[in-house]
């Protein structure tokens, strides 16, 4: 579960790169950090999915897991989003 965590930090990270390389100014990672949101929703529903077929949980296991791994970088995204905007 840490591991998935700090990929998705580290994934969070590239999209801020990218969002400031591509937007030119500090706008560009405010949208970059919305933008990442549904795409790290979709990497930790597709977590889920192998705890759940490969690791034999059910998913009232895999669900607490799921808000914690995306619940952690998600949180810093918006308060980077945040930060970014109001500045």
């Amino acid at each position: 579960m840490l591991s998935v965590i700090i990929g998705g930090i580290v994934l969070l990270g590239v999209f801020a790169l990218f969002g400031k390389l591509w937007g030119g100014d500090i706008s560009g990672v405010a949208a970059a950090m919305k933008a990442f949101i549904p795409v790290w929703l979709m990497i930790a529903i597709i977590n889920l999915w192998v705890g759940v077929t490969r690791a034999d949980y059910t998913v009232f296991r895999e669900l607490p897991i799921l808000v914690v791994v995306f619940s952690v970088p998600a949180m810093i995204a918006a308060v980077v989003a945040w930060r970014v905007v109001k500045a």
